[in-house]
């Protein structure tokens, strides 16, 4: 069974910078790629950055690329999301995502991390 405990959110300054992690549990050989989301109250979830998980391959969100950097430790089963030069509108929580195909939509979820930003 693939659980996501997602850990590193916390209360920033404009400009600042956090580090997010997602550890999981299950076999890794049923991962194909792990991905960040987030959602701000009254706005649609939207997808920040994936990597893939024996590839590396990695793609970002157009409103956090340049600013956030995706990675991941094999050996400790975690996914990462470095953020910095953070903005008032990265304000969300923030959510972890697996799956085991390349496309398509990730059936393993997170219960979230709050990231809020303060101006």
């Amino acid at each position: 069974q693939v659980q996501l405990v997602e850990s590193g959110g916390a209360l920033v300054q404009t400009g600042g910078s956090l580090r997010l992690s997602c550890a999981y549990s299950g076999r890794t050989s049923d991962i194909a790629r792990m991905a960040w989301f987030r959602q701000a109250p009254g706005m649609e979830r939207t997808f920040v950055a994936q990597i893939g998980w024996s590839t590396g391959h990695k793609y970002y969100g157009d409103s956090v690329r340049g600013r956030f950097t995706i990675s991941r430790d094999n050996l400790e089963n975690t996914v990462y999301l470095q953020m910095r030069n953070l903005k008032p509108e990265d304000t969300a929580l923030y959510y972890c995502a697996a799956d085991r195909t390349y496309g398509g939509q990730f059936n393993y979820w997170g219960q979230g991390t709050q990231v809020t930003v303060s101006s």
